[in-house]
C-alpha cells in the first residue's frame, strides 16, 4: 500500500454493483443504475471514504465497471481500489493472473492498485507466486489473501517473504455471528504480523441493520434470501441487544455492528447503494463501545446456534 494514502476505519463494497453472475441482482436482489449510484459515490468523497472493495468477478466485471466510470472524475492518489483475483473464472493460461488484473485496471480506469488479493486459497502454491512479479512491476501496491485460513495465510506469506514481499492484508467474513477467523488464531496472526484484516459481511448483508425480519424479508430466490429468511426470527434476540446499545449512542443497529468490528481491530467493508448508508457508515466510526457492551453483544450472538457460512467459504480452523 502507498505509504502516502492513509487507510480510513472502514471501506466501501460495491459487490451489489451492478448485475450478472454472483451480481447485486443475484446476490442481493438489486438493479441499480448508474445514476442512482453516482450520488453514494460522491457522498462517499465528501466524507472522505476513499477505500473502495470490488472484484472481477462481481457481475462479471459489471461492479468494476461502474465504479470505473465514477473514478474518472478523480485522481487516482485520492482513491485507494482493492479489487480481487478469482481463481474459480481464470483463464487456463500461464498468465491468468496478470490477464485478469490487467482487464480489472482496464474497467476501472487505472494504472496501478492498491490492493490486489487472490480471492480464495483455491491453490495457494500455484496462485500466490504470480503475484510476485506484478507486485515488482508495480502493477499491485500491496497483496492480500482471502478466504484463506491460518496455514494457507502463513504459507502465501512465506512464498511473498522469500521474493522480499508480505500478505499486508486479509479479508474474511467476520461478524458477530461468524467469528470463526477469531477463534481460529487468524485475527491474532494478522496483528502481530501488521497485516490489516477487512471484515466482510459484517452486517450479514443486512441482517444485523434491524431492517429485515419474518414480516419484512429479504427478496425470496436471491442469495441472501435463501440464506437467511428462514432464520430471521432467530436472530431477533441479537437485533434487540443491537437496539438497546444503539439507543444509549442516539445510533443504529447497524452502526453498533460496524463499531463492534471496528473495536476488535478489523477494517469493515460495508456495502452501500444509498447515501443514507455511507453516511449512516461514517458516523459508525465515531462509536466507542465500552467492554461491557461488547461483551453484552457477544454473550447475545453466541446464544444463537445458526452458522451464517456461505456456500463459498470454509470454517477457519485452528492451526497451530
Amino acid at each position: 500500500m502507498d505509504k502516502n494514502k492513509q487507510l480510513p476505519k472502514i471501506a466501501l463494497g460495491a459487490w451489489s454493483w451492478g448485475t450478472g453472475a454472483v451480481g447485486g441482482d443475484q446476490v442481493f436482489g438489486n438493479h441499480l443504475t448508474e445514476s442512482e449510484l453516482k450520488p453514494v459515490f460522491h457522498k462517499a468523497l465528501e466524507y472522505g471514504l476513499n477505500l473502495w472493495d470490488t472484484a472481477a468477478v462481481y457481475g462479471e466485471g459489471s461492479s468494476e465497471r461502474i465504479l470505473g466510470h465514477f473514478l474518472q472524475e478523480v485522481s487516482q492518489d485520492d482513491i485507494i481500489i482493492s479489487t480481487k483475483f478469482t481463481p474459480q473464472i481464470a483463464a487456463n493460461t500461464e498468465n491468468a493472473v496478470e490477464k485478469m488484473l490487467n482487464e480489472s485496471m482496464s474497467r476501472l480506469h487505472i494504472d496501478t492498485v492498491d490492493l490486489y488479493w487472490i480471492h480464495n486459497p483455491m491453490d495457494v502454491e500455484k496462485w500466490t507466486p504470480k503475484l510476485i512479479p506484478l507486485a515488482k512491476a508495480k502493477k499491485i501496491k500491496a497483496i492480500g489473501v482471502s478466504n484463506h485460513n491460518l496455514a494457507e495465510l502463513k504459507r502465501a506469506n512465506e512464498i511473498l517473504n522469500a521474493a522480499g514481499l508480505k500478505i499486508s492484508a486479509v479479508q474474511n467474513h467476520y461478524s458477530l455471528l461468524h467469528r470463526s477467523s477469531e477463534q481460529a488464531g487468524i485475527l491474532d496472526y494478522c496483528k502481530e504480523h501488521n497485516i490489516t484484516f477487512y471484515s466482510y459481511m459484517v452486517l450479514e448483508q443486512g441482517v444485523l441493520t434491524g431492517r429485515f425480519d419474518k414480516d419484512h424479508p429479504f427478496t425470496a430466490g436471491t442469495g441472501r434470501g435463501n440464506s437467511y429468511n428462514a432464520y430471521l426470527q432467530d436472530f431477533e434476540p441479537l437485533i434487540a441487544q443491537l437496539r438497546i446499545i444503539a439507543n444509549q449512542h442516539n445510533a443504529t443497529p447497524a452502526q453498533i455492528a460496524i463499531a463492534w468490528a471496528i473495536a476488535k481491530g478489523t477494517l469493515p467493508i460495508i456495502g452501500v447503494t444509498k447515501v443514507y448508508q455511507v453516511e449512516e457508515a461514517e458516523q459508525a466510526t465515531k462509536i466507542k463501545l465500552s467492554t461491557e457492551e461488547l461483551l453484552q453483544l457477544e454473550e447475545s450472538a453466541a446464544m444463537i446456534n445458526i452458522s451464517t457460512l456461505r456456500e463459498w467459504e470454509k470454517e477457519m480452523t485452528r492451526v497451530k
